[in-house]
């Protein structure tokens, strides 16, 4: 691999799927645009990694190519904005606001949920000082003045690693109980959007109950979403419902501290006999697939595969032939298919910014796909679907509540996730 690794994913955006992703943060008080719009540059200047603009290499490979243009702060509207546009300054990253509400919004290609909140957060303190005065920031902020490290941009040699097997392998296999949803909404051109729901619930209340039957936040969603499903898709002779999680594996690779994105997948298979066990017993379920696939092997031979994926877009030799290549073997197009997806990268260290935040959903790409974030008091789960149909939602809702765990949820509210402009050959 020649080239920048923040390039790939572009090669495979479409109209439909882009691969971008928004943070919406709901502060506590309406937000100041003046302070936003010169706050927002502030921090944005911090980044040199993601201040750049796509370009085209005489080889026909997308490059990033440095971009001093001011960041673009918007006033939030009801459409999905265009990145790479003369709009945004040809930047991959936008802010956008409304009344107490910061939307940012950017390509997943040169980051990840971990990546993106190193940005997230350093606007956010810039803008809340400016407003309110000092602030007790997080102890990894990244400050305005403050160098970029060599940990920060890290990316491994794929040929330094192990090699070792793996102890044992997770025996899973596509479910496809769900797949004619994303069908009918990627191959429909009249179905141009997508919606989600905000369920809001207590930290106390969900934490008691997860340390209650041994779980985690994210052993515990996966099952009860599990049980919702079979109460939602259709039981047929022979199938299964499965389930994934992504899982952040840059500590196994030697990159605790870097930008870039490194996700696999968790996956997590149960049979239809099981659909009337407790939520405590699938939980035992749960965990013993996250034991069998947290292996530092399984990350290992993850990482090689994205490598290998990378020189092989290098090699094809038409920008056109490229993005058939990363279509045709993009890992998450080719990894096992699931019916349900959840996220959730722990909790993340505000630091006293934390009182100024009301509420924090990450809008991403997929269906029956729910992004999980973690504040001192609330959960927020972003509950993402293809079309408008409220039973998905309501049958995980019921399981809360025969779980006796409360919650708020919102109104159905379209995601609006940005389309990306690339440059031809």
């Amino acid at each position: 691999m020649t080239n920048n690794p923040d390039i790939y994913l572009l090669y495979e955006s479409g109209k439909k799927i882009s691969f971008t992703l928004r943070i919406k943060v709901q502060l506590d008080e309406p937000v100041d645009q003046e302070i936003l719009k010169t706050t927002a540059q502030e921090a944005f200047e911090r980044f040199p990694y993601y201040r750049v603009k796509v370009g085209l290499d005489p080889s026909q490979n997308y490059c990033l190519i440095p971009n001093d243009r001011p960041l673009a702060v918007l006033k939030e509207e009801d459409r999905r904005i265009v990145l790479g546009s003369e709009e945004v300054n040809d930047h991959l990253f936008v802010i956008t606001y409304r009344n107490d509400t910061i939307w940012f919004s950017c390509s997943h290609s040169p980051c990840g949920g971990f990546g993106v909140m190193f940005w997230v957060k350093t606007t956010l303190y810039q803008y809340l000082c400016k407003k309110y005065g000092p602030l007790t920031p997080p102890g990894d902020i990244k400050l305005p003045g403050t160098p970029v490290s060599e940990a920060e941009t890290f990316f491994p040699d794929a040929a330094s690693l192990p090699t070792d097997e793996p102890m044992i392998r997770y025996e899973g296999g596509d479910c496809n109980l769900a797949l004619m949803r994303t069908l009918l909404h990627v191959l429909n051109p009249f179905s141009t959007k997508d919606y989600y729901y905000e369920i809001e619930i207590p930290a106390k209340a969900f934490m008691k109950y997860a340390v209650g039957i041994d779980a985690s936040p994210n052993t515990v969603v996966v099952a009860m979403m599990y049980k919702a499903m079979t109460r939602f898709l259709k039981e047929k002779e022979g199938t299964f419902i499965s389930g994934r999680v992504a899982a952040d594996y840059r500590k196994d690779i030697g990159a605790d501290e870097s930008y870039r994105d490194f996700v696999r997948f968790i996956h997590v298979k149960y049979g239809w006999d099981m659909k009337n066990e407790p939520i405590s017993k699938l939980n035992l379920r749960t965990r013993g697939a996250f034991i069998k696939q947290n292996q530092p092997e399984l990350s290992y031979e993850r990482y090689r595969k994205i490598t290998a994926n990378h020189e092989g877009i290098d090699a094809q030799p038409t920008l056109k032939e490229k993005r058939g290549y990363a279509a045709k073997n993009s890992l998450y197009r080719n990894d096992p298919r699931d019916a349900y997806t959840i996220s959730y990268v722990g909790r993340v260290d505000y630091g006293e910014m934390e009182k100024h935040i009301k509420s924090i959903y990450n809008i991403t790409d997929g269906d029956l796909m729910l992004e999980i974030n973690a504040l001192k008091d609330t959960f927020h789960i972003c509950f993402q679907v293809y079309g408008k149909n409220r039973k998905p939602l309501e049958r995980f809702l019921e399981v809360l509540e025969e779980e006796s765990i409360p919650y708020k949820v919102s109104d159905i509210q379209t995601r609006y996730l940005p389309m990306i402009k690339l440059p031809d050959a």
